[in-house]
């Protein structure tokens, strides 16, 4: 690739990783700003369970995946898979880490728990960078579009009807 088309796909990802930080940190308070509005009960957490809280990184990934310019999708073809395998990625590094820590601290704490989403959002954009030329991801990509719908489905499914396991239990 040249030297203009990687330029321009760092500003991407660095504008991505500045948008999803922003838009995840503050989609934790929309549902409350909205008046408990059920739409938005879809898209942003709804109380402070971990599942919940997962939507603060996955939805913004996915939101970005949809501005994929396209000359960088010409340039890149797997890039929007990518970026899918990386919002993926990131979502369940949020559960991950929150019980690793908590479980051998015995207990969870707020600063932590905001670096966690934080690295989640890192994690995924730094998988997208390693796979934005990954021939395996592009071929792979109707698989991954799978999951992120399942994932998709899954938030909404589970913001109005919790299973009962510790997942979903607010902290």
């Amino acid at each position: 690739m040249d030297s203009e088309n990687i330029k321009s796909l760092k500003i991407y990802f660095a504008a991505g990783m500045i948008f999803s930080a922003v838009l995840g940190t503050l989609s934790h308070f929309f549902y409350e700003w909205s008046g408990q509005n059920p739409v938005a009960a879809l898209f942003y957490p709804v109380n402070e369970s971990t599942w919940e809280h997962m939507k603060l990184v996955f939805f913004p990934i996915l939101i970005w995946s949809l501005f994929l310019p396209s000359r960088l999708r010409k340039n890149f073809p797997a890039m929007r898979c990518a970026l899918l395998i990386g919002g993926l990625l990131g979502t369940w590094l949020v559960p991950v880490l929150f019980y690793t820590y908590s479980g051998i601290l015995g207990r969870n704490l707020a600063l932590i728990d905001i670096g966690i989403f934080y690295i989640a959002v890192l994690a995924a954009f730094w998988t997208a960078w390693k796979l934005r030329d990954s021939e395996r991801a592009e071929k792979g990509c109707p698989v991954i579009l799978f999951f992120s719908a399942v994932m998709l489905l899954a938030f909404f499914l589970f913001t109005f009807a919790p299973p009962d396991i510790g997942l979903f239990a607010e902290p």
